[in-house]
């Protein structure tokens, strides 16, 4: 973890000649007898992405995004404010801005602690420069050529690449000091088939926390082209589904979005403090079908839902909310 916050400092406050004594003493402006908790979050993202169509690239995009964003919270209250730029002027605006949600009160004394002691969920490695730019259009190029070699009806073939690398670093007044390097990948491949006067659409994508050499090893990225394809069939052959209420069976993957947005919202911690969830100070109660059991897990390696340390710079674990039909926790 101490190379990774020298490698994530290096990045982040080097070029502006920021340094931690600069840091501590802007913190120290946050820490008021009226604030509970001030903090620096510090990102810095790389990202780039290729499209192929109609068997040539199309599309292609850089980004580059830097920042600061500053957090005063002061019981329920919470000022943000942010600079669109890591430089040490900017930073102490946003500090004002932020900390201006509690005027009175000294300046408090902050010592950060050590970094934060997390187990690396992911390799700190630059996806972007994992292959070079004829390999990345080898690789849109093969996956199109698999789509189409399924179905004499595949009539279009879209694959988008994507890859990113972003660095992070959480600063409190709590000592917090954490840290992290993440790497995300992604290919999505999209078809378009065709029978008579009738045309339907398929799509798979996937991808996780490494390299793009990811999608060159075992059969992952013809796989995605040939489940596309698969999907697309089944859709043209598809019937309008009866009305009225009936049994539906949710499988592993999307279907965690709709949970998600059904009873995750309601289980996160801000609204249950508040008491204003569904699920304030329900925890032993039934809230759901015995069938039913929810687990919350960010420490999953190498998942793209996955990080070492969250946001606010804590290590990332698994959490049961729902056991058995039981709330367990938020």
């Amino acid at each position: 973890m101490k190379d990774m916050l020298a490698t994530v400092e290096d990045q982040l406050w080097a070029p502006a000649g920021i340094s931690t004594a600069d840091v501590e003493r802007l913190l120290a402006r946050l820490a008021t007898s009226s604030i509970d908790l001030g903090e620096f979050y510090f990102q810095h993202q790389r990202a780039e992405s290729w499209a192929l169509e109609d068997g040539i690239v199309k599309d292609g995009t850089f980004s580059l995004d830097r920042g600061v964003g500053v957090r005063a919270v002061s019981g329920d209250r919470t000022g943000f404010a942010y600079a669109e730029d890591i430089a040490l002027p900017a930073l102490a605006a946003a500090t004002d801005a932020a900390r201006s949600i509690a005027r009175h009160g000294q300046e408090g004394r902050v010592n950060t602690g050590p970094a934060v002691a997390a187990t690396a969920r992911y390799p700190g490695i630059d996806p972007i420069t994992s292959l070079d730019e004829r390999a990345k259009v080898a690789l849109l190029a093969a996956v199109d050529a698999e789509a189409r070699r399924q179905d004499p009806r595949v009539q279009e073939v879209s694959v988008r690449l994507g890859a990113s690398q972003e660095y992070v670093l959480v600063v409190a007044t709590d000592g917090t000091l954490a840290a992290d390097i993440r790497p995300l990948v992604r290919l999505d491949v999209s078809v378009i088939v065709a029978q008579g006067a009738r045309r339907e659409r398929g799509s798979a994508g996937g991808g996780g926390r490494t390299d793009l050499g990811h999608f060159l090893t075992g059969d992952f990225a013809l796989g995605l082209a040939r489940e596309a394809v698969r999907t697309a069939l089944v859709n043209l052959q598809a019937e309008d589904a009866p009305a009225g209420p009936m049994t539906v069976v949710l499988g592993p993957g999307w279907p965690g979005v709709l949970l998600h947005e059904a009873v995750g919202h309601g289980l996160e911690g801000d609204f249950n403090r508040k008491g204003s969830s569904a699920f304030s100070n329900r925890i032993g109660e039934q809230v759901a079908s015995p069938l039913c059991t929810v687990v919350d897990d960010g420490s999953m390696t190498g998942r793209r839902g996955s990080l070492s340390v969250d946001d606010e710079g804590t290590p990332t674990g698994s959490t049961v909310l729902i056991e058995n039909g039981i709330l367990r926790g938020y």
